[in-house]
């Protein structure tokens, strides 16, 4: 069996994979990655790239339905699916192989095939010319995860889709059921509406967006409730049929059966990382009882020489959380000495309105101990937001009194998933709410809401009667 020998391999070419794997080639060391699929892996192919573009699609459809109101008449506004999809394809085509193009330039070797641990060092990787052994002191996995399927409800991505094939539907259809009120289902369901398709959404839980404020979620709803999206809470799907021509899903909603008729049904009950078939148990990397890979803070597995990073790692399963794992782990097999040591995550939804949270809202902050004052500042009081007519939602400062430092910040309206890196920053240094307040925020912009808000920490909101 042929062999090729690097100083590091990298198993996955996701946002962890891709990232890490640069990195270590800056630290000039000779790296290869192993891809069976698309470079660039889930989220850049079928996942957070293809969805926005889908996404900003429906949101500009949105937009000429209400122009009238700006004095601008548009008349006959029809979608043309495959032109669409054709669009999308060459924003992700653009991506990818600026991706490719970086592994040129910084001479990352580009293996293709099924890799899988068969030592520590050593890596088999299946391809369509046969099977090779890669080996190197220092292999990354960087697998990422897959859509998880309900009994009942197998994908065959043409009646019962996951994420990927909804993000390929060639025609859109005129009904959709959602299993799952969770992000990916609520940023396609509300997609699909604006694109004309009727959507059911059928949510275990008793909200939408489970695990998030609830206080956000509430002016989701509300706007789902606008658009006409049905919302079945507390409600399980038990299974589906053909009948008279459609599919027909058969649920239980707060302890009453209902039948939802559709034309596509799509799952997104969750993701679990891809621990199978890649050689854990051989090597004897542990595994914890969740599933995820268990690693320390410089993302080292229980065997040396083998680093875990993103989604296979655990909570949360977000592009960006993998990309920093990438960079801590290539540091950490160039002897540096950065750890996985982040103060807060940022989590966005593109949902309509979008939401955008960071660090601790104000019920974890008072169960962490801390004595909490809170700012808010509404959107509709902002004259950006006005000329944009998006001013549903609004801006959360949460704060600790005594010693002013932020601890969170939480949005829901126009544009905040590019309103939220100022709040990391600020969580990730530390600041003050009057650090955010004795900042300058230019002028008619939507970052003002942030300014506002800070200063409502502290009773002193400019735009804002007193309560």
């Amino acid at each position: 069996m042929p062999e090729r020998s690097f100083d590091a391999v990298v198993l996955g070419s996701g946002p962890g994979g891709y990232v890490c794997a640069i990195r270590l080639a800056q630290f000039g060391k000779n790296v290869a990655v192993v891809e069976a699929g698309d470079i660039g892996g889930v989220c850049l192919n079928v996942g957070c790239i293809p969805s926005k573009a889908l996404i900003s699609a429906g949101a500009l459809v949105k937009r000429l339905g209400v122009s009238s109101k700006m004095g601008i008449d548009v008349e006959g506004v029809s979608v043309d699916m495959e032109r669409l999809q054709a669009w999308k394809q060459e924003v992700v085509g653009r991506l990818t192989g600026g991706i490719a193009t970086l592994f040129d330039g910084y001479e990352v070797t580009v293996v293709r095939g099924r890799g899988r641990l068969v030592a520590p060092g050593r890596m088999e990787v299946t391809g369509e010319d046969g099977t090779e052994v890669l080996t190197a002191t220092d292999i990354v996995l960087a697998t990422g995860s897959s859509p998880i399927e309900v009994p009942g409800f197998s994908f065959d991505e043409e009646r019962v889709l996951s994420s990927t094939g909804a993000l390929a539907l060639s025609e859109i259809p005129k009904r959709m059921c959602v299993i799952g009120g969770g992000y990916i289902g609520l940023e396609i369901g509300m997609a699909m509406r604006h694109f004309g398709t009727e959507v059911t959404v059928v949510e275990m839980m008793d909200q939408l967006l489970p695990g998030t404020d609830p206080a956000l979620v509430k002016v989701v709803a509300r706007s789902a409730k606008k658009q006409k999206i049905k919302v079945h809470t507390r409600a399980r799907a038990l299974g589906w049929e053909e009948k008279d021509g459609a599919l027909v899903v058969h649920a239980d909603v707060k302890g009453r059966e209902r039948d939802i008729e559709c034309d596509k049904i799509l799952l997104t009950v969750g993701r679990r990382p891809n621990t199978a078939n890649i050689g854990l148990e051989e090597v004897g990397v542990e595994v914890g009882e969740d599933g995820f890979v268990v690693t320390d803070e410089k993302l080292r597995t229980s065997v040396p020489g083998i680093y875990a990073i993103g989604d296979l790692v655990g909570q949360p399963m977000l592009a960006h959380k993998a990309s920093m794992e990438g960079v801590i782990a290539a540091d950490a097999i160039n002897g540096g000495d950065r750890i996985r040591d982040w103060r807060c995550v940022p989590a966005v939804v593109f949902t309509d309105p979008e939401i955008s949270s960071v660090g601790l809202t104000e019920a974890q902050a008072v169960e962490a101990g801390h004595d909490v004052k809170v700012g808010r500042f509404p959107f509709i009081a902002n004259g950006r937001a006005l000329s944009l007519m998006e001013t549903e939602g609004f801006v959360l400062v949460v704060g600790d009194r005594a010693t002013d430092e932020v601890l969170g910040v939480h949005m829901v309206g126009p544009e905040v998933t590019e309103l939220i890196g100022e709040a990391a920053l600020a969580i990730e240094m530390k600041a003050k709410v009057s650090d955010i307040t004795r900042t300058i925020h230019a002028h008619p912009t939507l970052p003002e809401t942030l300014f506002e808000a800070a200063e409502g920490v502290h009773a002193m909101a400019i735009h804002l009667l007193p309560t």
